[in-house]
């Protein structure tokens, strides 16, 4: 009975229902884009390519691990934790023996895989470039379709790709830029896998070579298990594991050869799960919010028809379960819609991840059920909740008293919604106040934009009072612009609740929008601050390619030159992630400057270490102190603590001497190298010309290019909450229409008191100006108030990076938003006749 009461309804109310069913398609479309970025971190598919011959393959831990034990109440609880290390871990060449005696193995085949860069004008089209011993090239496998395989330590394989590109032949000379000094190559063959191979090119060295460019004497990569002949794949999966029984050696086989072939892809399924969920989770914040509000509007728009029932006797739960009931239908059709929309949205959205490297194209983009159910479930939810929320007001009061109601609007805001809006408003000041404390990115991102959610939540609460207060604060204002200011001062006093319905989205807009670009360049421009204030060194020498090799810092040295190699990674302190660095310690003070406040520089070796002053105080360190650490290949390492520094946003958190990291990364060139000298840039430039792709550039020049790189990473967080403000954007538009066209009786009566069209679409500015500069101050209050807690926590400063000019674009685009939104419903509205509309039925 009640359903296909509300059926009706909505049927004859399709205007007054548009609006919530576009606010619930765009949040169902929102959750399912970012529900297909969660899947595909969760079950996304990583094909194997070099393995592809292989159907069981050997690699060494990728994880450091953690066990805990508990004892309780007389209870024992052990819980394992595992963490991924940031470089590739390597294996014992010793394994291959104990491999060979496995049951059903026919071959064990050792892998080398390694940096390989060829320096050729065509490039490599995009793929990564590794090298390999030719004795590895059965596991894909690889066949000669021209000439020779390598023997000696100039002789090279290319793969087809390559050859094709680069127009390469046997004979010809190809120059490689590998862990070493360049090197110039003859072509020996060209060889061409017999599986397709789209996300790599495969470069082929002697054995010996190929072992002297890995650099890992007695280690090598993974091994690949061939079976004998009739041998299932899957019983020698498990005689494998019972041979490596006792060991840390990984066994893969099927899919699971993916993620050891390709670890960036490995590590980028981590980073979309976390990614996936921080947007999944602001986005359902910010559609419940956006909901409620819709919501909250429709009711209130339909208060007249709402009290006319309850005068004929509905009672409250009537009056509930219809509105719950309607909110389900327009949520059922919204949500399937919404979802089937977001698919292909997700798609877009991995897409273009992918193409701003945030994410490997060897990770491929899944789509199941799962997304678009979980949209549709909390689509429904989510109406449900608000047509309950919106609905207390009308369902609670005597039918007298809502008959009363529905021609003017209360004069005095519920003491309830009053104390939630204030305990709302304390939690975001809590949540600000914890902002302060965290000093990590990845525990201060989530809690920065929950603090903006929560705390626009309490404006929408408190919203008519604030509305109120405005009207007090432009009543003198607005009365200067003439009758259409004193008409807008007396909507936005009478009619506080709906004015509110419109402050809230775009202070949300504005809010969030100001947070999501600022975050980025108040940390950025911290740590650029102290990188320029630390790097004192005359010039610094960067690379086009993968990094400036050891051979060339060998080149500058000079009795009288300092030169200091700099090598990136990632270490762990038990669980805990530190970014981390290696330098060259001789000379270092002539290049460097950390602003050491503990300890000395002049004591860093290849036993010792220096840590910024935020590890030294989440390790609890000071000078003379053991630090245990796993470095980026999965080696455990102790050392002492040499110094404490205070630069460590702008230089990492660890800093260890050159040679150390350097043996421990994949890519052990140096990302930069700082000179001091006496010696010009060409000078420099010639002393280097032997190297291609080095430039010698000025420290100011520097850092201009690590802006640049900066700005790239940023594109990424860009886009990740971007999507979130088209939907606010979308959804100021809505609630703004929304707004304009209930009040189609008003604009009518105005117009038959002597009111002109122009003087009414005056005062609809008015009011959407009014509306706008509230939003604007609460909006950038907020982000403000965000961004100092934020600033204190990351880089020790209560001054927020801001660009005026940027923030000035959001303000006026929030500006043209409004402006459109209350302009075009109004000029609608008022193309119908002013007596037609007045003698109308409502």
């Amino acid at each position: 009975m009640m359903l296909r009461y509300a059926l009706r309804t909505v049927r004859a109310r399709k205007a007054g229902f548009l609006g919530a069913f576009f606010a619930l398609m765009c949040a169902a479309a929102l959750i399912t884009a970012c529900g297909t970025l969660l899947d595909t971190g969760l079950r996304g598919t990583i094909r194997t390519e070099r393995y592809a011959a292989a159907p069981v393959v050997v690699s060494a831990d990728q994880n450091v691990h953690q066990t805990t034990v508990k004892h309780k109440k007389g209870k024992t609880k052990i819980k394992h934790k595992a963490k991924p290390i940031a470089e590739r871990a390597w294996l014992p060449v010793g394994l291959e023996r104990t491999l060979a005696r496995t049951p059903g193995a026919a071959r064990v085949v050792p892998e080398l895989t390694f940096l390989a860069e060829p320096l050729t004008p065509a490039g490599t089209g995009g793929r990564t470039a590794y090298g390999h011993a030719w004795d590895s090239a059965a596991l894909t496998p690889y066949r000669l379709i021209a000439g020779t395989a390598p023997k000696t330590a100039t002789d090279l394989v290319v793969d087809r790709y390559l050859a094709a590109r680069a127009r390469l032949r046997p004979g010809d000379h190809l120059t490689v830029q590998s862990t070493q000094s360049p090197r110039r190559y003859r072509i020996s063959g060209i060889a061409a896998p017999a599986t397709d191979v789209r996300h790599q090119t495969s470069l082929f060295f002697s054995t010996a070579e190929a072992r002297r460019l890995a650099a890992h004497p007695g280690q090598v990569t993974a091994y690949g298990v061939l079976p004998a002949k009739g041998t299932d794949p899957d019983r020698l999966r498990q005689a494998v594991a019972r041979t490596l029984h006792g060991t840390t050696a990984q066994v893969s086989s099927g899919d699971a050869r993916g993620p050891v072939e390709f670890l960036d892809a490995a590590a980028a399924r981590t980073r979309l799960v976390s990614m996936g969920g921080a947007m999944g989770g602001t986005s359902l914040l910010v559609a419940v919010l956006v909901v409620v509000g819709t919501f909250a509007l429709s009711v209130q728009q339909r208060h007249r028809e709402l009290a006319l029932l309850r005068a004929i006797a509905a009672t409250s739960g009537q009056i509930r379960r219809l509105l719950g009931h309607e909110a389900l239908v327009v949520g059922a059709a919204a949500g399937t819609v919404g979802a089937l929309l977001g698919l292909p949205l997700g798609g877009l959205l991995h897409d273009r991840f992918v193409a701003l490297g945030a994410v490997p194209d060897t990770l491929q983009h899944t789509v199941s059920v799962f997304p678009p159910f979980a949209a549709l479930a909390a689509t429904l939810f989510g109406a449900w909740a608000a047509a309950r929320i919106a609905s207390r007001r009308i369902a609670r009061i005597r039918p007298a008293e809502a008959l009363a109601e529905a021609r003017t609007e209360r004069a005095r805001t519920p003491w309830g919604r009053i104390v939630a809006g204030l305990l709302l408003l304390a939690g975001g000041v809590v949540l600000v106040v914890v902002l302060t404390s965290l000093r990590t990115e990845p525990a201060s991102t989530p809690v920065t934009f929950l603090a903006v959610v929560v705390l626009s939540t309490s404006v929408a609460l408190l919203g008519p009072l604030l509305v109120r207060a405005a009207a007090l604060l432009l009543a003198g204002p607005l009365r200067l612009t003439g009758h259409s200011g004193r008409l807008a001062t007396a909507n936005l006093r009478g009619n506080a609740a709906r004015m509110a319905s419109a402050v809230t989205p775009l202070t949300l807009l504005i809010g969030m929008t100001c947070t999501v670009l600022f975050v980025q360049s108040t940390l950025g421009g911290a740590a650029r601050a102290q990188a320029r204030e630390g790097v004192t060194a005359d010039w610094v020498v960067a690379a086009q390619g993968p990094g400036v090799p050891a051979g060339a810092a060998r080149q500058l040295r000079t009795h009288d030159d300092a030169v200091t190699e700099v090598v990136r990674t990632t270490v762990r302190v038990g669980l805990d992630k530190y970014a981390a660095q290696g330098l060259t310690p001789e000379g270092l003070t002539r290049t460097w400057d950390p602003k050491v406040t503990a300890g000395s520089l002049d004591r860093l070796t290849g036993n010792t270490v220096a840590v910024s002053e935020l590890a030294a105080d989440q390790l609890h360190l000071k000078p003379g102190s053991t630090l245990e650490l796993t470095l980026g290949d999965g080696t455990p390492a102790t050392l002492t603590v040499a110094a404490v520094y205070a630069r460590g946003l702008g230089f990492g958190d660890i800093t260890f001497a050159h040679d150390l990291v350097a043996h421990h990364v994949d890519n052990p060139l140096a990302s930069s190298v700082l000179v001091s000298t006496t010696r010009t840039q060409t000078q420099l430039a010639t002393t280097l010309r032997k190297f291609p792709g080095l430039r010698i550039l000025s420290p100011a020049a520097a850092d201009s290019l690590q802006a640049d790189r900066q700005q790239a990473n940023a594109e990424v967080n860009y886009l990740a909450m971007g999507l979130v403000l088209a939907f606010t954007a979308i959804a100021v538009v809505n609630t703004l229409a929304m707004s304009v066209s209930e009040r189609v009786r008003e604009f009518a009566l105005l117009r038959l008191a002597g009111a002109t069209r122009r003087q009414v679409l005056r005062m609809l500015r008015t009011e959407a100006l009014s509306v706008l500069l509230l939003a604007t101050a609460l909006g950038s209050g907020i982000a403000l108030a965000v961004l100092t807690a934020f600033g204190i926590g990351m880089t020790g400063r209560a001054a927020p990076t801001v660009t005026p000019l940027l923030y000035v674009t959001v303000v006026a685009v929030a500006a043209v938003l409004a402006l459109v939104a209350t302009a075009l419903p109004g000029r609608v509205a008022l193309r119908v006749r002013a007596v037609t509309v007045a003698t109308a039925k409502e």
